[in-house]
């Protein structure tokens, strides 16, 4: 449920912060307090639109932060889908608003707007104007039905999968339609590519070993290079050798080794160092000799590479690549060379496809029938609950002209609102006033099957009064007793309903005006009662009515 709502610095609001309650939750206020922006500010939360004239004047930020508590299994498994964990149970969704821009958090992390939206659809419904009007529209009505059918779930999944399936194997079939000279044209493009890659005789082994003989060449060779020429310097041809000019060192020292006994062992050291020499340079001309090769050898081996190379630039970044594409062009060469063959199994599958699709529809549309039946009498009830005395109501079927992802249902609303008069669709009867009734009679249906624990009424008593408010406020309390309800409304019959009752106010302080929300107590909000019922003057006797109001509605809870 929505725990808390902090708003800084939007329209006319300074600051607000409010901690909302289980239950049904009422805000109430004169006309132009701002009770339309603390719940557009929840809206802003949850990926509205938003520009920089939302700022209140004067400032160059804003922000609005929701704290929900999460509890629900159900919606935990929806959050987590969408790789959003609760913290301690709680999900916080910030949006900090600066100029023309804005950024979202939620747990401090920074989302996008379009990952807000689908967080919010799991944690919140909010029903204004718009949501009443989008009754009017027929597809709307399938949803609604199938929000309340729940049973029909695992067999709608089968019927979008079948859709699918269907509609490849249809897309396939006719892209098959091609005239004899263009498909003889592509069995020669396609036989050419084959006889390419299979002439080239390539495998995975050879990719990674001629791959690996060219860099040893290519390294061998320029370390050959460089022992080369080390090996001049130390025992090559050159007279002035390491090599040659270390042995005239030795004979110089030898000539001199009978007179001083310190000459002698100096002379050991220096034959010594002459055998190392001479042992590294035969060392060094073997290993050098050991990374020869011919030319041949290595154009031999650059030229494959360069053909193996040629071919992944073709038909794919690797050997196993090319050989799959190899395959699926053998696949399609042999479809084309026996082309009457493939049309008549593709055709095969597209009957079978589509019978399957049929009997999946058919029995999705049972199921839809009968779980019709149950929703036309309780919407029916809750509607007669509301109010509509004489109202008749029905959920009518018709065929789609083409198999769709949602099965071959058309659903539609069908109405009557007095009696002897036809039922007719719901956009050709029903006002305002009367769609927001409907749709709080569905709601209320839902509720019991509704996983979402937070639902938002704005203008949900447009256009009733007297008997029909107070139908209206029992049936807000009924939801109100398995969901957080938070409903704004400018009648004292809802407002009595309250398990918590807030009161917007504006207020011009140091000629500023602003926006402040209060949650009142019982004498507060009979108080707030008989603004509502007194007008400009309240009298004893409004302040008995609005009293008796409340006390009347704590027996209905």
């Amino acid at each position: 449920m929505l725990q808390n709502l902090h708003v800084k610095n939007l329209a006319l609001i300074d600051e607000v912060e409010v901690d909302f309650a289980e239950g049904l939750n009422i805000l109430t206020g004169e006309t132009g307090a701002g009770k339309s922006i603390v719940l557009g500010s929840v809206s802003l939360a949850l990926g509205g639109r938003y520009s920089a004239d939302m700022l209140r004047k004067g400032t160059d930020a804003g922000l609005v932060e929701l704290t929900f508590s999460v509890n629900s299994p159900e919606t935990i498994r929806k959050l987590e889908e969408l790789e959003i964990h609760p913290d301690d149970g709680q999900i916080i969704i910030s949006r900090k608003l600066t100029g023309s821009r804005s950024v979202s958090r939620i747990n401090g992390e920074t989302v996008t707007a379009s990952k807000i939206r689908e967080v919010a659809s799991a944690l919140i419904d909010i029903h204004g104007q718009h949501e009443h009007q989008s009754l009017l529209y027929k597809k709307n009505h399938l949803a609604i039905l199938d929000a309340f059918a729940k049973d029909a779930d695992g067999v709608k999944k089968q019927v979008q999968e079948a859709y699918r399936t269907y509609r490849a194997v249809q897309k396939e079939l006719n892209e098959a339609d091609t005239d004899e000279a263009q498909r003889l044209k592509e069995i020669s493009f396609l036989e050419f590519e084959i006889e390419e890659i299979q002439n080239a005789g390539l495998s995975e082994e050879e990719d990674l070993e001629i791959e690996e003989t060219y860099r040893k060449m290519v390294s061998g060779k320029r370390i050959a290079e460089s022992l080369e020429e080390a090996y001049a310097y130390l025992a090559g041809e050159n007279q002035e050798n390491a090599g040659e000019l270390l042995g005239r060192a030795v004979r110089a020292i030898a000539d001199a080794t009978g007179y001083d006994k310190h000459t002698e062992e100096l002379y050991g050291q220096i034959l010594e160092v002459e055998n190392l020499l001479g042992d590294f340079s035969r060392e060094l001309r073997e290993y050098t000799d050991s990374l020869s090769f011919s030319p041949e050898a290595f154009y031999e081996v650059e030229s494959r590479l360069n053909d193996i190379n040629h071919l992944k630039s073709k038909y794919g970044n690797t050997v196993t690549e090319i050989l799959e594409y190899c395959e699926k062009q053998q696949q399609r060469l042999q479809i084309l060379q026996d082309y009457d063959h493939y049309l008549d199994t593709l055709k095969v599958r597209v009957k079978e496809a589509e019978d399957r699709l049929g009997e999946l529809c058919e029995k999705l549309s049972r199921i839809r029938q009968k779980e019709a039946k149950k929703l036309q009498e309780k919407i029916l009830e809750g509607l007669l609950d509301l109010n509509f005395l004489e109202v008749q109501f029905e959920i009518r079927f018709t065929k789609t002209q083409d198999y769709t992802a949602e099965g071959t249902d058309d659903v539609e609303f069908m109405i009557s609102m007095n009696p002897g008069q036809p039922q007719k669709p719901l956009a050709e009867v029903a006002s305002g006033g009367e769609l927001s009734r409907i749709m709080l009679a569905i709601k209320s249906v839902l509720a019991d099957k509704d996983e979402i624990e937070t639902l938002i009424f704005d203008e949900i008593d447009v256009g009733i009064s007297g008997r029909t408010a107070q139908k209206v406020s029992e049936k807000m309390g009924v939801i109100g007793r398995k969901h957080q309800v938070i409903c704004i409304t400018h009648l004292a019959q809802i407002a009595a309903m309250a398990d918590a009752h807030y009161a917007i106010e504006k207020k011009v302080e140091n000629h500023v005006t602003k926006t402040s929300i209060s949650r009142l107590d019982e004498e507060a909000s009979v108080r707030e009662l008989a603004r509502i019922l007194g007008g400009a003057q309240i009298t004893d006797a409004v302040l008995r009515n609005a009293e008796e109001m409340k006390n009347l509605a704590s027996g209905l809870k």
